[in-house]
């Protein structure tokens, strides 16, 4: 199945199908309703050290990602949980994150960690 990414304050689409947010913190100033999300996946997301490290800088992309999948790593139950939620989906899985980074974020790291 693929996984998509999208920010949570994008209208909701059908084609979102289950929406997962992959977000430490809820988003600030966004009701439940609007921002219609399915599970919240808190546990799988940056610890807030590596967060406030990163801080969506390109240049340290490559050991966020490694950082974090060795947090993940760490944390095999949540990751478990996670792919449970995903397995027992029908249709469509759009990871949900609040970022003003589309590319670069934890959203589409947790993806590919979840894709090796």
């Amino acid at each position: 199945m693929a996984l998509r990414t999208k920010r949570v304050r994008e209208p909701v689409a059908k084609a979102d199908g289950k929406r997962i947010l992959v977000d430490r913190l809820w988003p600030r100033g966004l009701s439940k309703e609007k921002a219609a999300v399915d599970y919240w996946s808190k546990e799988t997301a940056p610890s807030n050290a590596l967060r406030q490290w990163y801080r969506h800088d390109p240049d340290k992309w490559t050991e966020f990602r490694r950082r974090y999948f060795t947090e993940l790593d760490a944390r095999a139950d949540a990751v478990a949980a996670l792919r449970a939620e995903i397995e027992c989906a029908r249709g469509a899985v759009t990871f949900v994150f609040d970022s003003k980074e589309e590319e670069l974020n934890n959203a589409s790291a947790l993806r590919d960690y979840l894709s090796r």
